[in-house]
């Protein structure tokens, strides 16, 4: 660096001019402007006091910004890793889950230091806050300490630095210390002092750090934060406060998923009651009571499978892997609203139904976590898991199902399984993926041993209903049974333009929902029933 200033302070005409061109001397300017950056910028992040100086060339001081320190959960990430750490234990080891009421009791920073090592967190796909990170680059532009200061465990919270290369220094909890509120506020008093850093922050532990720090600085924050942060009077900025949770909740909650629940009513219209005002009755509490056990197995399922849906296509918009919706929210409604669902079904429907739905809640349960993993074993379960809703229509309205409402259902929703699996093949394959579908026990390649399954098994359903016209009980139930023979063709028909529609890409739902939806399904449902209407 002497050379290339001795050779700025040559004159034309002089030895050491003519000995160096002027591509030399720019070259050798430019290396003694990198040089004094990286030297003035490594004096100005080893400095950890109150304030940061730096002198001028003609003495003057000017004053460096105090460092950025930033919270994880709920901050930087959309998320909260106790509790994903806490539900991915659970999805891996969920005959083990007694254990985490063992590591509490030897305090929060025992349980977090157990599940962290326990529990494989793949930090790449977090949901991360973009605008909180994009804030942070522009400071770090600016030459500014950024510190990651977070209550999550240290070995996530390294990991989590060294994914994202934003952060000059990490402090995070241990086995022994729970590093929240007040003592991640003394820790950072104790090395910037009183008002010499910025937070950035989103709960009511943050509260108190806030009222240490220079300014405030508020993401995402959790009702009633802003207010009380705003109260200290350090608030300089709010970034990404914007929360749509009716919205977020109808999605969690899947509600038009509860249209499939109309397969309650089945026994009902193939009994020829459904002008029973009572019946009817029965027929909503059932409805409202099955929809909210779903809910709970959707909201279960989601928490599940959080990292599979993260790497998903479309699932990684669900609330829960967004983290729209905090999983601490998800754990509770869980429980909530399957009390809910058991407490209305033993009050006012017979406790037949109450039967059912324990066995679909448990059903589901066993599914979610190991059976649907499984080929071939997933799509049988699915489609019993339809069929378990005629079951409990059967059982509210106290009707008796005959084989064929039930060989009939089981073909029919088999198929309809099976569409479900192949639209997320399909997809698989169009992204070139070769590799088994994450989370499913299905190749990409088995794309076309699944449509001749799955229509097959549709055609199925028509066979029975084709064979269910010469029963001898429909006989006696129908007038005109032989005109039930065109509700065969209906069926054919539409069995075979979802398969068709499942082929082109356009199957992008539950086929049920879908079939509730669709309005040329619509007209082939209501053409049905007329032909049953006639038949009777």
């Amino acid at each position: 660096m002497a050379e290339t200033i001795a050779i700025l302070h040559c004159r034309p005409g002089t030895a050491a001019f003519s000995d160096v061109t002027p591509l030399a001397t720019l070259s050798r300017l430019f290396n003694f402007i990198d040089v004094a950056i990286v030297r003035f910028r490594s004096i100005v992040r080893s400095l950890s006091k109150e304030r940061l100086f730096m002198y001028g060339i003609q003495g003057r001081v000017l004053e460096a910004p105090p460092p950025l320190v930033v919270d994880l959960d709920g901050t930087l990430l959309r998320s909260d890793l106790l509790f994903e750490t806490a539900v991915a234990f659970i999805r891996h080891h969920p005959l083990q889950v007694f254990r985490l009421f063992a590591w509490l009791f030897q305090g929060k920073a025992a349980l977090k230091q157990q599940l962290a090592l326990a529990t494989p967190i793949d930090v790449a796909w977090l949901p991360y806050n973009a605008h909180v990170i994009d804030y942070i680059k522009a400071e770090r532009l600016t030459g500014r300490l950024i510190i990651l200061a977070t209550a999550a465990h240290g070995s996530i919270a390294e990991r989590i630095a060294q994914h994202l290369q934003l952060f000059d220094q990490v402090w995070a909890s241990d086995g022994a210390t729970n590093l929240s509120a007040h003592r991640k506020r003394d820790l950072l008093v104790s090395h910037y002092g009183e008002g010499g850093f910025d937070y950035m922050g989103n709960s009511r532990d943050d509260l108190c750090v806030w009222a240490a720090s220079r300014n405030a600085i508020i993401a995402r924050p959790l009702a009633g934060v802003e207010r009380q942060a705003r109260a200290q009077g350090n608030v300089a900025q709010v970034i990404d406060s914007t929360n749509h949770p009716w919205r977020d909740w109808r999605k969690a909650l899947r509600l038009h998923q509860w249209l499939k629940n109309a397969l309650l009513f089945v026994p009902l219209m193939a009994a020829h009651q459904v002008q029973q005002s009572q019946q009817l009755l029965d027929g909503l509490w059932a409805f409202l009571c099955f929809g909210l056990c779903a809910s709970s197995v959707y909201v279960l399922n989601d928490l599940l499978d959080l990292a599979d849906d993260r790497q998903h296509r479309s699932k990684r918009e669900r609330p829960f892997a967004s983290g729209q919706l905090p999983i601490r929210a998800g754990l509770i409604a869980v429980p909530l609203l399957l009390i809910v669902a058991f407490a209305g079904a033993a009050a006012l429907l017979p406790w037949q139904f109450s039967a059912v739905l324990a066995a679909y809640y448990l059903l589901t349960l066993v599914y979610s976590l190991y059976l649907k993993r499984h080929m071939a074993v997933d799509v049988i379960v699915l489609a019993m898991l339809y069929t378990t809703r005629i079951l409990a229509g059967a059982a509210a309205f106290q009707l008796p199902l005959t084989f064929w409402i039930l060989a009939f259902s089981m073909f029919l929703f088999l198929s309809l399984a099976l569409v479900k699996r192949y639209a997320e093949l399909r997809d698989a394959r169009l992204r070139e993926v070769d590799s088994k579908t994450r989370g499913r026990g299905y190749y990409p390649g088995d794309l076309d041993m699944i449509a001749s399954l799955g229509a097959s098994s549709g055609n199925l359903s028509v066979m029975v209903l084709a064979l269910y016209i010469h029963e001898g009980t429909t006989v006696a139930l129908y007038e005109h049974p032989h005109v039930i023979w065109l509700a065969c063709p209906l069926l054919l028909f539409w069995i075979t333009r979802v398969w068709m529609l499942t082929h082109r890409g356009m199957m992008n739902e539950d086929p049920v929902v879908f079939a509730l939806r669709d309005r040329v399904s619509q007209g082939v449902g209501a053409l049905f029933l007329l032909v049953f209407w006639i038949a009777a």
